[in-house]
């Protein structure tokens, strides 16, 4: 019984509960256009709207950067991806001139935006105007 269990941590992994049902991330590749606008426009949520490249080389730095700071937000905003290559509706719709680019929205409404690579401070502080705290 302790070996199971101890197995169960270690499949579990370092921050992940053991229990059954999944906590929802709080990252998400978006899909298509219904997808967009069922998870980020109509969210309840603030969500932060990282349009990326595969072939982006700043995108490749910033994107794993903006999660972890999402992630410490502890659910209070999620993050949604757009590759403007399967999505390039979604990035002519939002102006997206430049990779990376992401967009703060609150209530379907682009709120914020930056464009470029930023540092984890600056990255916080744009979260925190997001989400009021």
């Amino acid at each position: 019984m302790a070996q199971r269990l101890a197995l169960r941590r270690l499949l579990a992994g370092p921050g992940r509960a053991l229990g059954t049902s999944a906590a929802r991330p709080s990252a998400f590749n978006v899909q298509d256009g219904g997808d967009f606008q069922e998870r980020v426009v109509n969210s309840a949520k603030p969500v932060v709207v990282d349009f990326h490249a595969q072939w982006c080389g700043p995108c490749k730095i910033l994107g794993p950067r903006l999660e972890k700071m999402v992630a410490k937000q502890e659910g209070k905003v999620v993050m949604a991806k757009v590759d403007i290559d399967d999505h390039t509706d979604l990035a002519i719709e939002y102006e997206v001139s430049a990779v990376p680019t992401v967009l703060a929205m609150k209530n379907g409404d682009v709120v914020d935006k930056f464009v470029g690579i930023k540092d984890e401070d600056q990255l916080e502080a744009f979260l925190k105007k997001l989400i009021g705290a």
